[in-house]
């Protein structure tokens, strides 16, 4: 069975980290500590004289001064690596962790993972040919020496490197390196860190490189790990489930996020906040447990961006310039079937169609395999026909040579639906209000991908209200704009009620529209 030694870099909360490493090693497990030397020395010894007698706890020989973006981090790694390795040669794998981290499996499960796949779990994404880098520099981390912390010597650094590129000073890449770049989060095998190792010794050209690369903990392991191993024994991600906000800083778990994390698809989570003591508490009992029932899903970042993005829905960039540089025609009128439950403005749409022999077309800006005629691939995808709504609708007008056309959207489409009332057609919307019951709401948020069939109940009940709160919140904004012709029937309201909206929707006399009002089950989904 699987033996994970864990490397723990580590510079505050000695007490913390006295608990984590007895948690961590009362499975039977082994951890390699470095305590950064920036620490005063009796901070430090907080731990080692806690931890010294524990033979699954072991210290790096040589304690760095740590800096953010630095090279020292790496070295700060590579020696607890070198002490674990001497310390414990029955350790099959060697997983980095901070002192922010904690178990989300049980040790059992986790070994039973490790076990059951000969690889090493590592991002490994090419440097120049990925996206990897969300801002900041990017070629500039290697072709140019980085002497200077930019935290602590912003003007240092800033002026090495102006210096550096006025005067051309550009520093090759080792020949033979592909240079890869990741998460610093890695659980990597015995023999790949002896290779590693090994390669510090023989390589002073590497080593060279790296010390003066910016940010190395993102492409130092990442790199040699891709140069030793085969890319069939390489698992492209970590096992460490992290998430960062917009603004690039990490996200933080609380006490409430229990449940979220047991059903992610990951062996350990940062950052855990060090007030959420409860959460600190049932994650400890989990991994000294046999537990291997977990039932995972991978919602978790589409959870966090939806809920960090409630509210924001329409408030999108202004128009470009394909938006409003055509209009679909003065004499033709556009009639928009604005509805949630998707199957019940579909059913609606086909009745008008079947009453009035109006062409209509269900949500082609929402659904890619909407039934589409073919218009020299400008309808072939989502995107294309969202970049070009106004010359797609310009051109079903006159494919189906009709002046008169219903669409139906989601409710939370409101930036086409401005879009269409600024054009000089005729736009009227009917927006169709539905009743929204827990099971509806559920299937809706699986439907879209944001919980999976194994997302625990406790997590789908904290998210109900604010999934039926977004619903709300898209009518509002609907409301808020105050469109021109902005018509509604609801499910709650009488066939006539429905029918005076609807007759004002089509244009037509009340009994036409009576006649679909009055249709049975109309809302039912």
């Amino acid at each position: 069975m699987a033996k994970i030694a864990f490397i723990l870099l580590c510079h505050k909360d000695p007490e913390a980290i006295v608990h984590q490493a007895e948690q961590l090693t009362a499975v039977g497990d082994y951890i390699a500590i470095h305590f950064d030397a920036n620490a005063p020395k009796q901070v430090f010894n907080i731990i080692f004289d806690a931890l010294n007698d524990n033979p699954n706890v072991t210290f790096a020989q040589r304690r760095i001064k740590c800096g953010w973006g630095e090279w020292s981090l790496v070295q700060a790694t590579l020696n607890a690596i070198s002490a674990a390795i001497d310390a414990f040669p029955l350790a099959t794998h060697f997983y980095m962790v901070s002192g922010d981290c904690m178990a989300i499996k049980s040790a059992r499960h986790a070994k039973a993972l490790l076990d059951s796949d000969d690889c090493d779990y590592i991002e490994s994404f090419d440097f120049f040919k990925s996206d990897w880098i969300k801002t900041g520099m990017k070629e500039e981390r290697l072709i140019y020496h980085h002497f200077f912390n930019e935290r602590k010597n912003k003007a240092l650094f800033n002026y090495s490197l102006w210096l550096q590129q006025k005067l051309g000073f550009k520093r090759k890449i080792p020949v033979d390196l592909q240079v890869m770049i990741g998460s610093q989060w890695w659980c990597l095998r015995r023999r790949t860190v002896q290779c590693i190792l090994e390669m510090t010794k023989l390589r002073p050209d590497v080593m060279s490189f790296f010390r003066t690369t910016w940010i190395p903990d993102e492409t130092f392991f990442q790199t040699l790990v891709y140069h030793h191993v085969p890319e069939t024994e390489i698992r492209n991600r970590t096992l460490t489930f992290l998430m960062f906000t917009v603004y690039g800083l990490p996200v933080t778990f609380y006490n409430d996020h229990y449940n979220l994390l047991l059903s992610q698809q990951f062996l350990f989570a940062r950052k855990i906040s060090s007030e959420a003591i409860e959460l600190k508490g049932k994650l400890e009992l989990v991994y000294a447990s046999d537990r291997d029932d977990f039932k995972t899903s991978t919602e978790g970042q589409k959870l966090f961006r939806f809920l960090t993005g409630c509210g924001r829905v329409g408030r999108r960039f202004g128009p470009r310039f394909w938006e409003t540089e055509a209009s679909l025609g003065r004499e033709r009128e556009l009639l928009i079937i604005a509805c949630k439950k998707r199957p019940v403005a579909k059913r609606f749409a086909g009745l008008i169609g079947h009453h009035l022999n109006i062409p209509s077309i269900n949500y082609l800006f929402d659904e890619e395999d909407t039934d589409l005629p073919d218009l020299g691939g400008i309808q072939s995808t989502v995107n294309k026909r969202m970049r070009h709504r106004r010359a797609l609708m310009r051109m079903l007008f006159d494919y189906y040579d009709t002046n008169k056309m219903i669409i139906c959207l989601d409710t939370a489409n409101i930036d086409l639906m401005k879009d269409f009332f600024s054009d000089q057609s005729t736009t009227r919307l009917l927006e169709m209000e539905c009743d929204f019951y827990d099971e509806y709401l559920i299937e809706y948020a699986k439907k879209i991908g944001l919980v999976g069939e194994f997302t625990p109940d406790e997590t789908m009940q904290q998210l109900l209200p604010t999934i039926r709160y977004d619903v709300f919140y898209e009518s509002d904004l609907i409301r808020d704009a105050d469109f021109r012709y902005h018509l509604r029937v609801r499910e709650i309201a009488s066939p006539d009620e429905n029918a005076q909206q609807i007759a004002e929707f089509l244009s037509v006399p009340e009994d036409v529209a009576r006649g679909i009002a009055q249709t049975p089950y109309l809302f039912a989904d």
